[in-house]
């Protein structure tokens, strides 16, 4: 039964249909897992790295080089000079100008000299008349005429008490007249009788310009109201208004520029102030200036520029050399070979004038200064050009 059994199954298997499929897929494991791998990069594995600058390269023909007008340079550390700016206003100089007043309450009598005018040392400026003048000039009259008697009279015949009073007297009379602003000459005239009483004239101490003359006649001026000022204008001052942040010294001496309008006149650092202005929130600094050909006067503003060196070599290239990349990094273009041009990444550090300082190169390479951003455009493209411009 079994053995019929056998061969009757035997049979319906050889009679059915097999079909077999005309391409069976292959596997390869092997190669599936490289694929996956290949589709699946890990983080952190970029093949096209944006940072890449070194990869960014352009070749550029000589036609290319004349029209677009590139320039290179090779970078050399050097000590770098710079300047800081600061507003400024010219004033007259201190040292030299001089403040016509009354030392006692006066009238203006009369005037001698001009706004604009120069004036010699001794030169007479203003006439006043004052009541205490009068009584001091009285009170020198008396004493000069005691003190000639007992001088004639001998110190022997007057005693050592009086002859000394008389002196003293005499002295401090004097004093008080040329307190008030009279000078020698004055006095001359007053000895002589001929200075009306009262009256008193005020003389230019120093040699300069008449900047200011406030004043008109018939006026009363107290004591010590300015009626004219004076100042040698063959040197200036400029008061530079620096921020709070600024270096803290400027050495004395320290050079500087100074440019009012079309006219830039040297100048130094002559002295400057240790406090913040509480209104201003600035710090002052006064520089001299030669102005003895008077281009320049007192009341002008200015712009100052005071010039630094730095103590260090630095390595500087002109800012045209520098533009961004993509990414947002600085970069400049190195030339390896004349008409082959490289990004190189590049970190900005302090301004030089026009010139900035860079890290991140060394010394030696050859970079673009001008022209750059033609450069930067051609490796944008691929360096291709169908018309060859």
């Amino acid at each position: 039964m079994n053995f019929l059994m056998t061969l009757l199954m035997s049979g319906m298997l050889a009679s059915l249909p097999i079909t077999v499929p005309a391409h069976a897929p292959e596997t390869h494991a092997p190669d599936n897992a490289r694929n996956a791998h290949e589709d699946h990069a890990h983080p952190g594995e970029n093949h096209d790295d944006e940072h890449d600058h070194d990869a960014e390269v352009v070749e550029l023909s000589a036609r290319q080089r004349s029209l677009a007008s590139i320039r290179t340079e090779t970078l050399t550390a050097r000590p770098a000079d710079y300047a800081l700016y600061a507003p400024a206003e010219l004033r007259s100089n201190d040292y030299t100008s001089y403040l016509v007043s009354p030392r006692v309450p006066s009238v203006v009598v009369r005037r001698h000299v001009a706004l604009g005018e120069q004036v010699r040392v001794g030169q007479p400026l203003v006439t006043l008349f004052s009541e205490h003048v009068a009584s001091a000039q009285a009170d020198y009259r008396v004493a000069r005429s005691e003190q000639q008697r007992v001088q004639k009279l001998g110190r022997a015949a007057v005693g050592e008490q009086r002859f000394v009073a008389a002196e003293s007297t005499l002295a401090t009379a004097r004093a008080r007249l040329l307190a008030y602003g009279l000078d020698d000459d004055a006095l001359q005239q007053l000895i002589r009788d001929e200075l009306p009483a009262g009256e008193y004239t005020l003389t230019a101490r120093r040699a300069g310009t008449v900047l200011a003359d406030d004043f008109r006649q018939g006026q009363l001026a107290e004591a010590g109201t300015p009626l004219m000022e004076l100042a040698d204008e063959s040197t200036l001052w400029a008061a530079a208004y620096l921020p709070p942040d600024s270096p803290a010294q400027l050495p004395s001496g320290l050079p500087a520029e100074i440019k009012v309008g079309p006219i830039t006149q040297p100048g130094t650092v002559l002295q400057q102030a240790h406090t913040i202005d509480p209104v201003t929130r600035t710090r002052v600094v006064h520089l001299a200036i030669d102005n003895r050909e008077h281009l320049l006067h007192p009341g002008q503003f200015a712009e100052v520029r005071f010039l630094f060196r730095t103590e260090t070599a630095v390595l500087t290239v002109p800012e045209t050399a520098l533009l961004r990349h993509a990414d947002g990094t600085w970069q400049v273009f190195v030339e390896d070979s004349p008409g082959h041009y490289r990004a190189q990444a590049v970190t900005r550090g302090r301004t030089f004038g026009s010139l900035r300082e860079v890290s991140g190169i060394e010394p030696g390479t050859t970079v673009v200064t001008q022209g750059a951003f033609f450069v930067a455009s051609q490796i944008a493209k691929g360096g291709f050009d169908p018309h060859n411009h």
